[in-house]
């Protein structure tokens, strides 16, 4: 079953990110979480099988691995939620070794509507787990999944990839500190942590041959165009990813190639020559730091699985 938000107001959210973003001073920016529609998350799904993109396959080594000890873990866990489930292959693992133990309550929480849909359809197969998906945002979402728990039953989140890394790092550990507020002492979270590499590994990630992450981050541009009347020149914004040594962070912008004025739903906004949109951020991590990031948080990382061949961490935090 999926349990959908009010379109009006997600659609209203939508356009007043918009309008601040492009309309405030210096450097314009658009929340990363806009680019997730569903021509988005289609796109970022091809994004994770190319050749240049080694975390997803990263994560699926370790969950392929160590999945079943994950599950001696969390035996008394009966539901599972996942923030930003895409289309769930990653978590059949998970949620099969976890279905030996007892029944499971699978929550995948999304804003694509067509990732939920496509990942009821990727899980419902599965002996001994029940789907009760969310479109809407992780918090509002993770608040009325926990809501279903059943009485003497663990929760488990699960927010996989490098989705932690999208935000800067002290808002980061402050959405830790509300994940674990909507927890309780004995409830768990699965954190993965794109690993700092070398640049000419990590670049590539994000400005594949094939041009497609540079399509999907283009399509923010074609999602305003579509949804908020919008009249961006698409063919006129150049795909840009570069690495913020300082932050530890890639960064995906989208550059004017000349000054233009851009109208959104009867709003003029100016971009100069060469001036950016921010779009997305991806933060890289040392591979001691989620340690300490659980102790800051309210929890404690009781287990650390290590991929070397791309160089990412799967965390097991329990809530303290």
């Amino acid at each position: 079953m999926l349990i959908r938000d009010d379109a009006t107001e997600a659609a209203s959210s939508f356009a007043v990110d918009v309008r601040n973003g492009l309309g405030q001073g210096g450097q314009k920016e658009l929340p990363s979480k806009y680019l997730y529609d569903d021509v988005g998350s289609a796109l970022f799904d091809v994004i994770t099988k190319l050749p240049e993109y080694g975390l997803t396959r990263a994560e699926e080594r370790i969950l392929r691995r160590h999945s079943r000890e994950l599950a001696e873990h969390l035996t008394a866990h009966g539901m599972v939620v996942e923030l930003g489930s895409g289309s769930g292959k990653k978590t059949r693992q998970i949620l099969e070794a976890l279905a030996h133990h007892k029944s499971m309550t699978y929550c995948p929480i999304e804003i694509s509507s067509a990732a939920l849909v496509s990942c009821e359809r990727e899980l419902d197969d599965l002996a001994h787990v029940s789907i009760l998906g969310f479109e809407s945002e992780y918090l509002d979402g993770l608040t009325r999944a926990v809501a279903h728990r059943e009485p003497g039953d663990a929760v488990l989140v699960l927010f996989l990839g490098s989705s932690i890394g999208n935000f800067d790092r002290e808002p980061g550990e402050e959405f830790l500190c509300r994940i674990r507020q909507a927890l309780e002492p004995g409830d768990s979270l699965l954190l993965g942590t794109d690993l700092e590499k070398p640049l000419d590994r990590l670049i590539p990630a994000y400005d594949d041959s094939l041009g497609v992450t540079e399509a999907f981050n283009r399509n923010l541009l074609a999602r305003i165009n579509r949804e908020l009347a919008g009249d961006f020149d698409l063919s006129r914004f150049e795909h840009v990813a570069l690495y913020n040594a300082r932050e530890r962070r890639i960064e995906m912008h989208l550059r004017c190639a000349e000054r233009q004025i851009i109208t959104i739903d009867e709003t003029q906004f100016t971009l100069r020559a060469d001036e950016t949109i921010w779009t997305e951020s991806c933060h890289k991590y040392k591979q001691d730091e989620p340690l300490e990031m659980a102790r800051r948080t309210g929890f404690e990382c009781v287990e650390q699985w290590v991929d070397s061949e791309w160089g990412f961490a799967e965390n097991l935090f329990v809530a303290v």
